[in-house]
């Protein structure tokens, strides 16, 4: 029986009551009004911002004041860099006399750019052609509309699953299928080119090297046969094209102030670009955040940021140091978490945003109980009116670490966006497989379970289908898969293969779903999804080996294969009709979504979930802390300096985690994870004075500490910068992981040409580019894409129908009801018999199952949720045409 009650305390689990919350200092108050005096030159701009609201505190001026030069920006979590920025715009054209037009500020999203633009716009004095001539740009956007006006006239390849069915296409031509996956090989490639390399030179050492290399090869032909390009492709040629000097001196004579926003996301080609069009006159102000690097599996360099006064010696360096966003105490766990960082600029935020409430922590047994725990209360924070639903962001590590979380959400008819990851964790395509053998062992003529028992058995899904499927017509079978052992292209032991997966289907209905889903597993699963080189595709493999675990942990609560698989068809069914409702619903909703996407977000409340060892930090992360006979067993050794990095890269993701909240944090670190003791995250007790040791034999560098390696900023908001940012050590210069997806973002959409002069020269993108562009812009790959993306309202009150079985139950038949253009019906349900659970679920019509265990026809099943009895009872829910399984 799950806890029906969380409890909050002020500190995590094995922190002592002596230590106390950390608590970042105060800010000082002055602002533009004080700091800059009447008869400066420059204070007539100041006194126009300061007349719409915009009052710029020490730092803010120092930056906005930079004239010539480079100018590294560190601008803190929350500390008004948007707003510097634009000012600093506006401060370019108003005072020191620039052409807007000689202004390019690049960022990453299309949401960045549009509201740059917009803060430009609004200023005051700025003459909406002026705002205009600015180009605010992202990269993708820069780049491509580079290429147009020089005559690349292909079309943009960016679509995902068009570049899957290609990629399909050549594996099954090269006799592959089964060795690569689509997605992996993608993630490879574009890791290769945003280093500025060439198809042509991907390595080729191993045999699945070659193999990759031939497939990849084949598919830059397709592209290039069809007059295509993807987006990797738009900023490879970019660059290339930069390399000329008659192409290159024209930009860089036109652009002669160039500002890059979230400078610590550039991958090298990125920062290879930037360079470029900066290196005549220098004038390049970058800003970003090294404590909010967390993308290097999509190419992000921290050295980009640490060693920026080293690549331009003499760089100034202004410190945004003064956060508007979180609460005073908030902000302190976060920075005390991040500092115990080695690889860092020494930077402590202080603050003025608006006092909240001391963050929490919980510690749960489970994720399951996690869930219910969080649940519960943001239900009650809404009921009582401190919340809406909309204020509310809860973060997990992991896609699949969302599980839990997300079934507690849809069967208590929460509202909520899920962010970036599969609709429902027993319908992405690892579960799949694995489901659709448990629905053919309760049903073995499951038409629509067929063709997931086909990979598995490394037989073509197609022409497997076709010959099941011919085969039927002349003599049907009760497991149609018996037809693949009398099928001539497969070879006898692939045919006896068959006939032993039969085997293994009619046993599974009698073991509980978890024993079954670890039988499966052991005899052909794993292997099956362990196939490719492991030093290539080892981040998916570890990704894989964790959804994998959180799906036996999913299915430890149920008693039979039948109830589980019930379970997990109504969490999809109830996902179709939100689907189907969703535009219809008022946006009042609960934020889902992964740390990652959480990043440049804020929100009033947030639940941070997921706070434990082997969680965050990630497990593959800790691999220093296993015993050293064990690590020799990995399939890819990693060296101490690189785990050590690996785990700094955690601590930022941590640090990103907390600082999302404004004046309310709930920490949750569950005590077990896939079956296995979790501790409190070494971050939540390093954040409160504690030491962790390490496991490993003593660093000679000594233990850790607050080591920042790199040279601060100054604050002077007089203008002198401190140029004292050193780096020491030898660092790393690859920074990312060999083959981890780049970075794919959404990009801006509006394109006006960099390389044409004049208001009535300017031309848009074309309306494709456009539209390809928003292709980009809503690419859903969760952490192997872009970061940012809108989500989907998951009203779930107003879509709380399993489906309308064609079989209807006699107390579901009693007619249907219209309101307007919605039609309803009444329906049978259990429904949890407790009063403080929300949880219910239809009634199984009669006569759809012909393999009813004894058990489900004794009585209600148990709550999913709570584990208490169920009872009886009728729901309206909507009538949307869909059919369950």
């Amino acid at each position: 029986m799950l806890s029906p009650n969380s409890t909050f305390y002020p500190r995590p689990l094995g922190v002592t009551p002596a230590a106390s919350l950390p608590q970042s200092p105060s800010a000082p108050l002055e602002t533009s009004r004080q700091l800059v005096a009447s008869d400066e030159r420059d204070a007539p701009y100041f006194r126009s911002l300061e007349e719409v609201g915009i009052r710029l505190n020490g730092p803010q001026i120092s930056a906005v004041r930079h004239g010539k030069g480079p100018l590294l920006t560190l601008a803190g979590a929350g500390c008004g860099k948007t707003t510097v920025l634009a000012a600093r715009a506006g401060y370019l054209m108003e005072v020191r006399g620039a052409h807007a037009g000689s202004i390019l500020l690049v960022t990453f999203t299309n949401k960045a750019a549009t509201e740059m633009k917009d803060r430009i716009a609004s200023l005051p004095g700025i003459r909406p052609a002026a705002a205009r001539a600015v180009q605010a740009r992202t990269f993708h956007s820069f780049a491509l509309t580079l290429l147009r006006h020089y005559g690349v006239q292909e079309e943009i390849f960016g679509e995902s699953r068009a570049q899957h069915t290609v990629l399909k296409m050549l594996l099954r031509q090269n006799g592959m299928s089964e060795a690569f996956q689509p997605e992996s090989l993608l993630a490879m490639l574009s890791a290769w080119k945003m280093q500025g390399s060439e198809t042509s030179d991907l390595p080729e050492k191993s045999q699945e090297e070659r193999d990759a290399k031939r497939v990849l090869l084949g598919y830059e032909a397709w592209k290039r046969d069809r007059n295509k390009m993807d987006f990797d492709d738009i900023l490879l040629r970019a660059a290339a094209l930069l390399r000329d000097p008659a192409v290159l001196g024209p930009l860089q004579q036109r652009f002669q102030y160039i500002m890059v926003d979230e400078f610590q996301d550039t991958n090298s080609l990125q920062y290879e670009i930037v360079q470029k069009l900066a290196a005549a006159h220098r004038n390049l102000m970058v800003v970003g955040d090294d404590d909010q690097t967390i993308y290097t599996f999509n190419g992000a360099r921290q050295e980009s940021i640490l060693e920026f006064d080293k690549v331009y010696p003499g760089a100034r360096i202004v410190t945004l140091d003064i956060n508007y966003r979180s609460d005073a105490r908030i902000l302190g766990l976060g920075s005390e978490l991040v500092a115990r960082n080695k690889r860092r600029r020494d930077k402590r935020l202080r603050a003025a945003g608006h006092r909240g409430d001391a963050p929490r922590f919980a510690t749960p047994s489970n994720a399951e109980e996690e869930a219910a725990w969080v649940v519960n209360q943001l239900c009650q924070q809404v009921e009582e009116g401190l919340h809406t639903y909309r204020d509310i962001a809860i973060l997990h590590r992991t896609a699949s670490s969302s599980r839990a979380i997300f079934e507690q959400l849809v069967l208590k008819d929460v509202p909520f966006v899920q962010h970036g990851a599969s609709p429902v964790f027993y319908d992405q395509s690892l579960i799949r497989p694995l489901m659709d053998h448990m629905r053919l062992s309760l049903n073995p003529r499951a038409v629509d379970a067929l063709p997931s028992a086909l990979g598995p058995l490394y037989v073509s899904r197609d022409a497997g289908l076709e010959w099941i499927q011919r085969s039927e017509e002349q003599q049907a079978k009760k497991y149609p898969l018996i037809h693949l052992a009398k099928w001539d292209k497969l070879k006898p032991f692939q045919q006896e293969q068959v006939k032993e997966r039969i085997k293994l289907i009619k046993s599974l209905t009698k073991l509980k779903p978890v024993i079954a889903i670890q039988e499966m597993r052991r005899q052909f699963y794993d292997k099956y999804m362990e196939s490719g080189d492991p030093s290539i595709f080892t981040h998916y493999k570890e990704t894989m080996l964790e959804t994998l675990d959180e799906f036996e942990a999913a299915a430890k609560k149920f008693e039979t294969v039948e109830e589980f698989i019930q379970f997990a068809d109504e969490l999809s069914r109830r996902h179709r009709e939100m689907e189907s409702l969703r535009r219809s619903q008022d946006s009042d909703a609960v934020q889902l979504m992964t740390i990652h996407r959480a990043k440049g977000l804020e929100f009033p409340c947030v639940y941070w979930i997921g706070a434990s060892e082997g969680i965050v930090p990630h497990s593959t992360a800790l691999r220093q802390d296993i015993p050293e006979d064990q690590k020799a067993a990995l399939t890819v050794q990693q060296t101490d300096a690189e785990l050590d990095m690996a785990l700094e890269e955690e601590r930022r993701l941590a640090y990103v985690a907390i600082t999302r909240a404004k004046q309310y944090l709930y920490v949750t670190s569950p005590a077990s994870h896939h079956g296995k003791p979790a501790d409190v995250s070494r971050f939540l007790l390093e954040a409160f004075g504690m030491e962790v040791p390490d496991k490993r034999k003593k660093r000679e560098d000594g233990p850790t500490g607050n080591h920042a390696s790199y040279g601060s900023g100054s604050s002077n908001w007089k203008g002198n910068g401190n140029t004292n940012g050193k780096a020491n050590g030898n660092e790393s210069r690859n920074g990312n992981a060999a083959y981890a997806r780049s970075g794919s973002r959404p990009q801006g959409r509006d394109a006006v040409s960099p390389v044409q002069r004049g208001a009535d020269q300017r031309s848009a993108i074309r309306q494709s580019d456009r539209r390809d562009f928003e292709v980009l812009d809503e690419r859903d790959e969760d952490r192997l894409s872009e970061r940012r993306g809108s989500g989907v309202i998951r009203n779930h009150t107003a879509f709380s129908t399993t489906g309308i079985s064609q079989t209807a139950s006699s107390s579901s038949s009693s007619g249907l009801h219209s309101s307007g253009a919605e039609r309803t019906e009444t329906v049978a349900i259990w429904k949890c018999s407790s009063s403080t659970c929300k949880a219910w679920l239809r009634q199984k019509p009669d006569g759809a199952s012909a393999k009813s265990s004894k058990k489900a026809t004794s009585g209600p099943p148990p709550c999913p949720l709570c584990s208490g009895t169920m009872e009886a009872s009728t729901r309206k829910v909507p009538v949307t045409g869909r059919f369950g399984r």
